[in-house]
């Protein structure tokens, strides 16, 4: 019988009675918690999420750690953070209480019979093979190593128009990553199913989470963008692997610090009308003369040759208050671009907006708060206010060697 442990992002919980094999395994699963043993206890620990949520099966633990905001709302913020689209408001409307994996199967079941309702999708594919007869171009080259200019069989490159392309190859393998998880609801078991048996001839491919490919979508394969999205976000954050001494680790997990990064690059980008390589994550000019301190911001933004705009996103827990490594690396940030300020953004809950202005300089540095609740919709227009103090600091930045 499997043993749930319910746990809270950044909340310490009471002790939990675990054996050296539970303890290893957990340690092993990449799940950044903290474990202190409890005192006057034997076995027993405090266990402490760090940014890592979600629901995952670890050898004989299920352990589920709760995000600050509720999981449809985290998966509709991840969906937008990844650039791939913007969920409908009711494609994760399922109950608070399902399981991640679970929701994930019965949300890409959903979007699979509306993508799949106009007939699946064919491309052509690139085929090298061994014909008795001659299809597309003759590989000469190939003939002549292979065959020693001998024929037939011919060597040959052609292209077959199939359903076995890269958007059908990463459906059927998101199928099969939450096919070998531990669902509990028949009906998210019933349209991982149904999926697998519309992709019948399509290819299973194993790809690894920081390597799936993307999709590029126009006017012919724009109905597949919200199934392939999915698909996309099972592969980057469903796992099933083996860990130490064969203990299996699966489950879906996604470490806010990351999707809150990507979430407000990409919803300040939006909001700013800019290009990936106008504004997001670069490197700037070094803090020193010789080169050696190289500083990459989160949030820059381009003015031509120079940079008008640095900023960072910082996704963390702040129960002593804002650190101050926060506030020096920012104003490394803005002391090598020579710019009159700078912006560091935070969850809300964790800092409150304040503005920093230091001594001997006209130089200042902001923080903000964004709050992550509500719908997709309301976030963005509170990402759209912080875009217009992205603006204000970029316009300053352009007047700025007038006004120093």
């Amino acid at each position: 019988m499997r043993r749930r442990l319910n746990l809270r992002e950044h909340v310490p919980s009471g002790p939990h009675r675990l054996s050296i094999e539970q303890r290893d395994a957990l340690q092993e699963a990449g799940l950044s918690l903290t474990m202190e043993p409890a005192a006057g206890t034997d076995g027993a620990y405090h266990l402490t999420p760090g940014s890592v949520v979600g629901a995952v099966e670890v050898g004989d633990l299920s352990v589920l750690i709760a995000p600050k905001i509720d999981i449809p709302q985290l998966l509709t913020l991840v969906c937008f953070a990844t650039g791939t689209f913007e969920p409908r408001r009711e494609l994760f409307d399922y109950p608070r209480d399902e399981a991640p994996a679970d929701m994930l199967a019965l949300a890409l079941g959903s979007a699979a019979r509306r993508a799949f309702g106009r007939g699946l999708l064919h491309g052509y594919r690139s085929e090298d093979d061994a014909l008795p007869t001659v299809r597309g171009r003759i590989r000469i080259d190939e003939q002549i190593r292979r065959r020693h200019g001998i024929a037939p069989p011919i060597e040959v490159r052609f292209d077959e128009f199939t359903d076995d392309i890269t958007a059908n190859r990463l459906v059927k393998s998101a199928v099969g990553i939450l096919g070998r998880m531990r669902l509990r609801s028949p009906a998210a078991r019933r349209e991982l199913g149904w999926i697998a048996g519309i992709l019948t001839n399509v290819s299973t491919v194993e790809y690894p989470a920081g390597a799936v490919p993307e999709v590029h979508f126009d006017r012919l394969n724009e109905h597949y963008r919200e199934v392939v999205g999915l698909a996309r976000l099972v592969l980057q954050h469903c796992a099933f692997e083996s860990g130490r001494g064969g203990v299996r680790a699966s489950g879906f997990r996604v470490d806010m610090t990351t999707v809150f990064q990507d979430l407000v690059t990409t919803g300040l980008r939006q909001a700013l009308g800019l290009s990936a390589e106008t504004f997001g994550e670069q490197k700037i000019r070094s803090l020193d003369e010789g080169g050696a301190v190289s500083l990459r911001p989160d949030l820059t933004w381009r003015h031509g040759a120079s940079v008008a705009f640095v900023g960072d996103a910082k996704y963390k827990n702040l129960a002593g208050g804002l650190p101050n490594a926060d506030i020096y690396q920012l104003l490394a940030y803005v002391t090598a671009a020579d710019l009159p300020g700078g912006l560091l953004v935070y969850a809300k809950g964790e800092a409150e907006p304040a503005i920093y202005r230091l001594r001997g300089s006209h130089r200042r540095l902001e923080v903000v708060a964004l709050d992550l609740s509500g719908t997709l919709d309301e976030v963005l227009e509170r990402l759209s206010a912080i875009a217009d103090r992205v603006k204000a600091l970029r316009d300053e930045a352009t007047a700025w060697p007038n006004a120093a």
